[in-house]
């Protein structure tokens, strides 16, 4: 019982704290995995690194994971990640973790430019690390879900780096952030900005058949990024035909959702168990 009211009270100083990832980063407890590659450019630009976390025991044609992680488009950087890096590589899939470029220093559309010449690179060069191209699932949570999710759906970001979608095979989207009308605010309307007129911006809009199986998952006590996202998210994928999988976790919160991937917190809920096992079925792991 004191270990498990420590780790709630450590949960709650995540969620509160400034820079949660990178402190969560050196304490919490890691899964094994190797990590071949790290700060490998995939573009021109300083923040065009990633690194590359693989399973300990090796991996042939192994499934791939491209984890975004989120930070309101503003924060974040790989190495905060690591942890999550493992999570996917201990369940048996290559894991690529990239850097994109960040609020103010750019806007709306060019962290997903950088995502998807992130995903261009793993196309090109993951085979030497076991894994295989052909098999890419997309995970992120927070702004990182939106950029998963709108480089999965809106077909354009890959085209543009001669990457043929049907590669993806699912993306998993974390509380993430959807459907926004509003970009009054300052953090949208720096993010977003001119570039978003005619809501080229929203990621509903890219919901049409043929678009990968989502997972789609958020906290109930979500007071960040509301859960309404991803339930409205899933049904327009869903009315397309799209096959989709969506859970609101009871009293999960916003950062709960990632943290419950971790070893440290993921018997809280199912979470881990439910995506895990989506990704693992939709690239052929399973």
């Amino acid at each position: 019982m004191t270990r498990r009211l420590g780790l709630i009270g450590l949960a709650g100083a995540l969620a509160a704290a400034c820079t949660p990832a990178r402190f969560f980063n050196t304490v919490t407890l890691t899964d094994p995995a190797r990590q071949p590659l790290k700060g490998v450019s995939f573009g021109p630009l300083e923040r065009n690194r990633l690194d590359v976390y693989a399973p300990v025991g090796g991996a042939t044609n192994a499934p791939v994971c491209i984890f975004i992680y989120g930070g309101g488009w503003d924060s974040g950087a790989r190495g905060e990640y690591a942890w999550a890096g493992k999570a996917m590589a201990a369940e048996g899939f290559v894991t690529v973790v990239p850097d994109y470029r960040l609020v103010p220093e750019v806007a709306f559309p060019a962290f997903l430019q950088d995502v998807a010449l992130a995903v261009k690179w793993t196309v090109d060069n993951i085979a030497a690390q076991g894994g295989d191209p052909s098999r890419i699932v997309l995970v992120g949570h927070s702004a990182g879900a939106y950029n998963a999710a709108m480089v999965a759906l809106d077909p354009r970001y890959l085209k543009a780096v001669g990457v043929d979608r049907a590669l993806i095979k699912a993306f998993a989207g974390l509380a993430g952030p959807y459907y926004f009308p509003d970009l009054s605010g300052p953090v949208l309307s720096r993010t977003f900005g001119p570039a978003a007129e005619g809501g080229a911006y929203q990621t509903l809009d890219y919901a049409r058949p043929g678009s990968p199986p989502a997972f789609l998952a958020a906290g109930s006590a979500d007071k960040t990024v509301r859960p309404r996202n991803t339930e409205r998210l899933a049904a327009a994928l869903r009315e397309q035909g799209v096959e989709v999988e969506s859970h609101i976790y009871p009293g999960l919160s916003h950062a709960d959702v990632l943290l419950d991937l971790s070893r440290t917190f993921r018997r809280r809920s199912t979470l881990h168990d439910d995506m895990m096992a989506f990704l693992k079925r939709e690239s052929g792991l399973a």
